[in-house]
């Protein structure tokens, strides 16, 4: 398992202590996910289902600038959106963009990588299913706010009306609390088109306690004998590259 240099150590600590949350995160190898969700005790019958729609051009052009649209169907819940840019600087974001309501700054945290992103969340402006359905504008579905954010930073001459409709991913999503952890933990099981499965289990922690709860969900994990060496898969990438070829060979 690749571990961080001094020098990415250094940039970690500084882009934790200006972030608002941490999320710290491991992907199951897909050979592993019975014997782990035995060893953790998950029932797929408790799980929240979530339908996952990602928009981008074919070519993933938004992706590419560092830019991820989608929207969210969930059970018992109403539909949300998401615009988010990664990477970012913290400190770099100015800070109107910081106060808005629904904006947040999050340092997700694997073994042997990092990132910091920024989003903005809010409750879908319009129904999500009926959007993509009917085809009307997936501007809709967002707030101006959004929008905003959205234009700021997508690459020129990228218009949200003008993205494909790259999805829906099935997601299964169980919140647990172990009590030898005393930290929540989800896990998350993404159901791609062409059946291979991605397992993510994760904590979330204020910055100020990241390397603590890194250390005890470590110990957890592997004193359940979790493999914590398997190679890391990103859910969002793999869902964009899948519905891109997908979009083209179409």
């Amino acid at each position: 398992m690749p571990t961080l240099s001094d020098e990415e150590l250094g940039e970690l600590l500084d882009l934790v202590e200006g972030a608002d949350s941490v999320e710290l995160k491991l992907t199951v190898p897909e050979a592993d996910h019975h014997a782990a969700a035995g060893v953790l005790g998950l029932d797929p019958l408790d799980a929240q289902i979530r339908q996952v729609y990602f928009f981008d051009t074919p070519d993933l052009s938004l992706s590419k600038a560092g830019v991820v649209a989608r929207a969210r169907r969930v059970q018992g819940r109403g539909d949300d959106s998401v615009v988010k840019l990664r990477p970012v600087v913290p400190d770099q974001l100015p800070k109107k963009l910081r106060k808005t309501r629904g904006f947040g700054v999050e340092v997700d945290a694997m073994p042997g990588g990092y990132v910091c992103s920024a989003s903005m969340k809010a409750p879908a402006k319009a129904d999500v299913r009926a959007t993509v359905i009917d085809a009307r504008p997936l501007r809709k579905l967002f707030t101006k706010e959004q929008q905003a954010f959205f234009t700021e930073y997508a690459a020129d001459g990228i218009d949200m009306d003008d993205l494909s409709i790259l999805g829906p991913i099935f997601v299964l999503k169980l919140k647990f609390k172990p009590e030898d952890l005393k930290r929540r933990v989800v896990a998350e099981m993404w159901l791609y088109p062409d059946n291979s499965r991605i397992l993510e289990l994760s904590t979330k922690c204020a910055p100020a306690e990241s390397f603590l709860a890194a250390a005890e969900m470590r110990a957890f994990l592997s004193g359940r004998g979790v493999d914590l060496s398997g190679e890391q898969e990103t859910k969002t990438r793999k869902a964009l590259q899948f519905f891109s070829k997908r979009l083209r060979a179409g």
